[in-house]
């Protein structure tokens, strides 16, 4: 466990992948009403779009983020990568958003469990769930001219990893990110660990570790979640838990700057790449609350090929 006495509050955001940064935008924005929160490019290949959506001012653990990879194949779900993401609603709101989505052409199944979520597939195939959670009521919602305040999302539910050793990620969700396991159950040959970040419930604080027998490695491409990222509350928060890192094995990155966070990098034993991003500086930097998401950002350092960067980039609209 980092020695500090700041833990991580859960998830910060999860990075997918998609083929079409056009659809993906009136996806996420019109039909599931997240805010376009910041329009930048993906900082290590400025090429390619990277958009942020969450609530209204994006805050930790309401965000879903997408790279652009223009015409790319379909991924393929497989071990060492999540490969669902549930999303929270307030109790009540599950019969309408049906409705919403059934009106959408978006085909929506009832998958009972401990909790009854509503499953759907997003352009690329991306898995999703609708969730109602006690919580999702004491968190503002984000309104559209479409979605109320009785239906808007409040933020990252659960996270799914498939991985084919459970024991190794549970290592490292408890002995680094500070996470306990809150339940288990086994059916059908699988085995699912279900991971509590510490606090109280909220926004991205539930993490399920499905283990599948001879479950193959994914293939990443449209559709495919690129990477989870954990909060930390600030630089030395994040450094303590790199030192977690190396002491448990794995290979952190140094610490690279992302404009609206501050992030390190790694794979844990089963592949699945994680990020711990810090809180602030956050997306007020450049924008004012107003503003946010209605204009290219980019980082100082690719100011002066603003021009070319913009002109190589598809249209959003």
């Amino acid at each position: 466990m980092p020695a500090t006495d700041k833990r991580p509050c859960g998830l910060h955001h999860v990075t997918a992948i998609c083929s079409n940064a056009a659809r993906t935008r009136d996806f996420y924005e019109r039909v599931l009403g997240l805010r376009l929160v910041k329009r930048t490019v993906n900082f290590d290949d400025p090429s390619c779009w990277h958009l942020y959506f969450g609530d209204e001012n994006g805050a930790p653990g309401s965000l879903m983020t997408f790279f652009e990879w223009p015409n790319a194949e379909p991924g393929v779900p497989g071990a060492g990568e999540a490969v669902a993401l549930s999303l929270a609603i307030p109790k009540g709101a599950a019969h309408e958003w049906v409705r919403r989505l059934t009106e959408e052409d978006i085909y929506v199944a009832i998958a009972p469990g401990a909790d009854d979520a509503l499953t759907f597939y997003d352009p690329d195939g991306l898995a999703l769930e609708l969730i109602e959670q006690d919580w999702a009521e004491e968190l503002p919602g984000y309104t559209t001219a479409y979605i109320g305040e009785e239906q808007a999302i409040r933020g990252l539910a659960v996270v799914t990893l498939l991985v084919d050793d459970c024991d190794a990620t549970a290592n490292v969700l408890e002995d680094i990110m500070g996470w306990r396991e809150s339940a288990r159950a086994s059916h059908g040959g699988f085995l699912r660990l279900r991971f509590t970040a510490p606090g109280g419930p909220g926004p991205g604080r539930l993490i399920d570790v499905l283990k599948a027998p001879e479950a193959a490695p994914g293939r990443q491409g449209a559709g495919s979640v690129h990477h989870i990222a954990f909060r930390a509350a600030d630089d030395k928060t994040q450094a303590a838990m790199a030192t977690a890192m190396r002491k448990a094995g794995l290979t952190p990155t140094e610490q690279k700057d992302r404009t609206y966070f501050r992030s390190i990098y790694a794979r844990e034993p089963s592949g699945v790449l994680l990020e711990v991003a810090t809180d602030g500086p956050g997306f007020l930097v450049d924008e004012t609350a107003d503003s946010l998401g209605t204009s290219l950002r980019l980082p100082s350092r690719l100011d002066a090929h603003r021009d070319e960067i913009e002109a190589s980039l598809p249209p959003l609209a």
